[in-house]
């Protein structure tokens, strides 16, 4: 989904990533964090670049469930609001008034507005929750380029991961992505189909998406952007289930392109990548010495099983759940409630049960990582609660994440290596 969570992991010395990278199977423990965990937060590990992330997505894996988070969770998310509509990665004092310094996040504040979206309806104050996710929706169009999309921090270029999950976050307040135009006339899917590789792209790249053109302005296929692109482009998101009839994927140029069969040209790249090992790969990091082995990355294996499903192959995704299933426990230990999240959005759009993940309870764990849910315990709740009890398809992808300095660096040559 996004290098976000290889920012989270980084900034905790532990993982790699929920998505832009992967982990040795044996992932260790999440460290403690030596920064204080804010009450009502979810996870253990330092959430500088993590925090609105994480805890927006426990909410859309719990919603999905049926699972209504706590009070204390949901104000914590709300007070990370600044003024203007939107968020940032954190916020260690809410109190102090966002000002030129704070790092204002497009890929946070679309997912938080999806995540409080989901859980409007059941919390204290529903109408608190309504009005910050629309004024956070209103920020992501304030702040949309000429392209027709987004980056992740505002005024830079657009990328394929930003313009994706704004998409999912308009939708959820009931915008219509096309009819959301630039000053140029631009709209999103028009900034999605730039990234785009065509079914004549070599080295393997037909149909992916790049999460944004090289420094020549070559487009490199990338499995994240990939993966976030395809459902954004489906008018799906991160809870929806498989859809039918199943088809096997396959990569058409159209005369003139459209968003949808860019989508299901990336469902057939996505496919293609998973059919060796049924597992993603993220490469060395940078520095790394030659001949170091590429790692499994689990995250992004998730996310492409949930757009494999969106695009009605179920077929093409059964092998990378079983090999999800049987791998990916350690990994979401050390990763955190994110990676829980992300695992329980690939069992629902397989149609499987992420309270028997393998030999693991998906959805037990990931509620230990926070204050309580809501009693009573609603998880064994039919599959589309919280499509059917937030009156819209929970939309998604990954947004990148940033960390300054090194860090920066980092995560975006991760980004585009894949």
């Amino acid at each position: 989904m996004s290098v976000r969570r290889a920012a989270a992991a980084l900034a905790a010395g532990a993982v790699l990533s929920t998505t832009a990278a992967g982990v040795a199977a044996a992932a260790p423990s999440p460290t403690p964090s030596p920064v204080k965990i804010p009450a009502g937060l979810y996870g253990t590990t330092d959430p500088t670049y993590d925090g609105v992330w994480r805890q927006s997505l426990a909410f859309l894996a719990q919603r999905s469930s049926g699972i209504q988070p706590a009070d204390q969770s949901v104000d914590w998310l709300l007070g990370q609001q600044c003024a203007n509509g939107a968020f940032a990665s954190y916020r260690p004092d809410p109190a102090k008034a966002c000002d030129a310094t704070t790092m204002l996040d497009s890929n946070a504040t679309a997912v938080a507005v999806q995540a409080l979206g989901a859980v409007e309806r059941q919390s204290a104050d529903p109408a608190e929750v309504a009005k910050v996710a629309r004024a956070g929706a209103a920020w992501l169009k304030s702040v949309q380029n000429e392209d027709g999309g987004w980056s992740f921090t505002p005024g830079g270029p657009s990328d394929a991961n930003s313009t994706a999950i704004v998409v999912n976050a308009l939708v959820v307040t009931g915008a219509q992505p096309a009819n959301v135009k630039s000053a140029a006339g631009k709209n999103p899917y028009d900034a999605l189909l730039t990234f785009a590789l065509p079914c004549t792209a070599k080295d393997g790249g037909a149909g992916a998406f790049a999460y944004q053109p090289d420094k020549t302005g070559k487009l490199l296929a990338n499995a994240d952007a990939t993966a976030a692109a395809t459902l954004a482009g489906l008018g799906k998101g991160i809870t929806a289930r498989g859809a039918q009839p199943e088809q096997q994927p396959t990569c058409t140029d159209l005369p003139k392109p459209t968003a949808e069969r860019a989508a299901l040209n990336g469902a057939s790249y996505l496919a293609a990548q998973l059919a060796g090992t049924g597992h993603l790969n993220t490469p060395p990091m940078p520095g790394a010495a030659a001949g170091t082995a590429e790692l499994p990355d689990y995250g992004n294996t998730a996310d492409a099983v949930v757009a494999l499903a969106a695009a009605g192959a179920k077929k093409e995704a059964t092998g990378s759940l079983a090999w999800l299933e049987k791998n990916a426990a350690a990994w979401a230990k050390g990763a955190g409630p994110a990676a829980y999240a992300q695992l329980v959005f690939a069992a629902h759009a397989m149609d499987t049960d992420p309270r028997s993940f393998g030999s693991t309870d998906l959805l037990e764990q990931l509620n230990a990582t926070g204050p309580a849910p809501k009693a009573p315990d609603n998880s064994k709740a039919s599959a589309g609660a919280a499509e059917d009890e937030g009156g819209f398809d929970l939309w998604w992808i990954i947004g990148i994440g940033m960390v300054v300095g090194v860090g920066i660096g980092f995560l975006l040559s991760g980004r585009n290596k894949k």
